[in-house]
C-alpha cells in the first residue's frame, strides 16, 4: 500500500501538480496517464524517493518492499544476468552475499556459525532456495533463455538488457511495483506474457505506458495528471478516454438539459460495465470496476493532433505484387520466398520475431534497399507515403520547420504549410524551431505532416507509434480506421493492429504465414501457433 498525502511539486513558478491525496491499495493496478511533460515519470520518482516533493509525504505499508524498473542499462554490466535479477530483492541478495562470505572464511568461528544460522533462517523464510529458479523462469518468460543467463550483462544488447531489468523489477513479488514504460523494446509475444503476469499479480502496481492495450489489460484504475492535479478514476484507459470524450461533447453542447446529460452518462457507464462483464479476462485482477459515478467523468485538457489522410485518387485493382522476395542481413536469412498480392481495401500488419524483417521489406518495396532475390511491382494508380523506422537522416539540417516541410510540397506558401504543421500541434513561433533540435515525438509528427502532404492512397508505416504520446497514438489510430486507402504496417501496438488491420502476413526465415483474420484470433489459434513454432525452429538448423 502507498499513501500519498498533500503532495505537490513546483519548479520555480511552474506548478507541476499540487494537493495530491491518493491511496494505492494491494490487488489493484494503476495506469498513470498524462500529456508529455505533465509529470508522469516525475511522480514515480517522488514515490521512489529519487525526487523530493515541494511539500507532502509518501508512506508505505509497514515492512513493505518497493521494486522499480531501472532505467540505467549499464549499472549491472559486470554482473551476470541471473545475479542481476536476484539483486532486485535487495534484502535477499544481501543475505546471500553475507552467507557466501562467511562460508568462504578459512577461520570460521563459533560466532560465524551463529550468524550463518540466523541468515539461513531468514533465507528459508524468504523462499531463498527457489530464488534462482524463479529468476530463471522470469527471464525465460521475457525471452532471455538459459544459455544467456550466465553471461555478463555487458555482453547483452540494449533490448536484452531491458528485459533483464524488467525481470529484476518483478523478482520476488514485491509489495509495491513501479514500472515506467515496461513494454518499450518488447515484442508482441513478450508484451502478452507480461500482461498475463501482471494481471495475476496480487500486490500494488503503478505503471506508466503509451500502450493502450497493455493498460486496458492490466489496469483496474486510471490516474490522470491534468490541470496541475492528479486524479484517480475506476476503470482502465479505454473507459477514461471514452468518458472524457463524452464529457467534452456534453460540455460543448450547452443546450442539452442536465437530465439528458445524466441519462447519457448513466447509459455510457452501463455499456462499459457490460463490456467488462463480457470480457475474455477472467482473473480477479481484471475486475476493473469497483464503482463508477457520474461526478468522476470530466473532459480532459489534452490536445489531440489532427491526423487526416485524404487520398487524391482511388487505387485501381492492381496494388502491389511481391514475388519470391528474400533478404539476408549480416549473412542471416531474415525472410525468404515471400509471395503476396495486396488487394483493394486491405490494411495489412506484417509480423516477425525479427523486427529487421519488416523494416527490410518496407525499405525494399520503397526502393531504398535491394533484395537478395525476387521482385515487386506497384500498380500504376498507386501513390505512396512512407513512414520509415529511422527518420534521423531527414533532420540533419538547421532548417526551420516551415522550410523543412516546404522541401516536400509543391505549394510553399507559409499559410499552407502552417496548416499541416498546426494539425500536428506546431503553432505560433514553434514553426520556426530548427529541425535538428526536435525530440523523437516531434520528429514523428513532422514526418506525419510530410505524409499528409502527399495525398497518398497507400500508407507504408514502420512502427508508427514509436516516440508518440497517447494522444497522438489515439488520433493516428482513429484516422487509420477511417482511411479509405491501403495500409501496410508493422507495429508493437496491439490495439493499433486489432482495430486497423484485416490481414496478417508473418515473415519468417522459412516462408510466410498469410491470413485474413483479426489479430486476436490469429494469436490465439493453436494451429497457427504450431505452424509459427515450426517455421522459426528451422532457423536454428541452418
Amino acid at each position: 500500500m502507498i499513501t500519498v498525502s498533500n503532495v505537490g511539486l513546483q519548479f520555480g513558478k511552474r506548478v507541476l501538480f499540487q494537493d495530491v491525496n491518493l491511496k494505492f491499495n494491494p490487488g489493484n493496478c494503476y495506469g498513470i496517464i498524462g500529456a508529455n511533460g505533465a509529470g508522469k515519470s516525475t511522480f514515480l520518482k517522488i514515490l521512489t524517493g529519487d525526487q523530493d516533493p515541494t511539500n507532502g509525504t509518501i508512506i508505505f505499508g509497514k515492512g513493505e518492499r518497493l521494486s522499480v524498473l531501472k532505467q540505467d542499462h549499464f549499472e549491472f554490466d559486470e554482473s551476470t544476468v541471473l545475479n542481476t535479477v536476484l539483486m532486485g530483492h535487495t534484502v535477499l541478495w544481501a543475505i546471500m552475499q553475507e552467507k557466501e562470505t562467511l562460508y568462504s572464511k578459512s577461520d570460521f568461528s563459533d560466532a560465524d556459525g551463529l550468524r550463518v544460522g540466523e541468515l539461513e533462517t531468514h533465507f528459508a523464510e524468504m523462499d531463498g532456495w527457489n530464488a534462482e529458479n524463479e529468476a530463471a523462469t522470469l527471464l525465460s518468460g521475457l525471452g532471455i533463455k538459459d544459455d544467456m543467463q550466465h553471461k555478463l550483462m555487458k555482453e547483452l544488447s540494449g533490448k536484452e538488457k531491458v528485459r533483464v531489468l524488467l525481470a529484476q523489477a518483478l523478482f520476488g513479488k514485491p509489495d509495491n511495483l513501479l514500472l515506467d514504460e515496461p513494454t518499450n523494446d518488447l515484442d508482441l509475444d513478450t508484451v502478452s506474457w507480461l500482461e498475463n503476469y501482471l494481471s495475476n499479480f496480487e500486490n500494488t502496481v503503478l505503471v506508466v505506458s503509451h500502450d493502450r492495450h497493455f493498460l486496458d489489460s492490466i489496469c483496474t484504475h486510471t490516474v490522470d495528471i491534468d490541470f496541475s492535479r492528479i486524479s484517480m478514476f475506476s476503470g482502465n484507459y479505454s473507459f477514461w478516454y471514452e468518458s472524457s470524450q463524452l464529457a467534452l461533447r456534453q460540455q460543448q453542447n450547452q443546450n442539452k438539459k442536465a437530465e439528458e446529460k445524466k441519462k447519457e452518462l448513466l447509459e455510457f457507464i452501463a455499456r462499459f460495465s457490460a463490456n467488462v462483464a463480457k470480457s475474455k479476462q477472467t482473473t480477479s485482477r481484471k475486475k476493473m470496476i469497483e464503482k463508477l459515478n457520474i461526478e468522476e467523468i470530466k473532459p480532459s485538457s489534452r490536445k489531440y493532433p489532427g491526423i487526416i489522410f485524404k487520398p487524391d485518387r482511388e487505387p485501381g485493382n492492381r496494388i502491389l505484387e511481391v514475388t519470391n522476395l528474400s533478404k539476408r542481413i549480416e549473412g542471416e536469412i531474415i525472410f525468404k520466398d515471400v509471395n503476396f498480392t495486396i488487394e483493394k481495401d486491405e490494411k495489412v500488419i506484417f509480423l516477425s520475431r525479427d523486427p529487421r524483417a519488416m523494416t527490410a521489406l518496407f525499405e525494399i518495396i520503397n526502393g531504398k534497399m535491394e533484395p537478395e532475390s525476387g521482385n515487386f511491382e506497384w500498380g500504376v494508380t498507386i501513390t505512396k507515403a512512407y513512414l520509415p523506422l529511422d527518420n534521423s537522416s531527414f533532420f540533419e539540417t538547421d532548417l526551420s520547420l516551415i522550410d523543412w516541410l516546404a522541401q516536400f510540397s509543391d505549394d510553399t506558401l507559409e499559410v499552407y504549410l502552417r496548416g499541416f504543421l498546426g494539425r500536428m500541434l506546431f503553432s505560433g513561433e514553434e514553426v520556426y524551431k530548427k529541425a535538428n533540435v526536435l525530440s523523437g515525438g516531434e520528429k514523428v509528427r513532422c514526418m506525419i505532416s510530410r505524409m499528409m502532404l502527399k495525398d497518398a492512397n497507400v500508407l507504408v508505416l514502420d512502427t508508427p507509434t514509436n516516440h508518440l504520446d497517447l494522444e497522438s497514438i489515439q488520433a493516428f489510430n482513429n484516422d487509420l480506421q477511417r482511411f479509405p486507402g491501403i495500409v501496410l504496417m508493422s507495429s508493437h501496438d496491439h490495439e493499433f493492429i486489432e482495430t486497423v488491420c484485416n490481414r496478417i502476413i508473418e515473415l519468417t526465415p522459412n516462408g510466410t504465414i498469410d491470413k485474413k483474420m483479426e489479430y486476436d484470433e490469429y494469436i490465439s489459434d493453436d494451429n497457427i501457433k504450431e505452424l509459427r513454432e515450426k517455421l522459426y525452429a528451422k532457423k536454428a538448423k541452418h
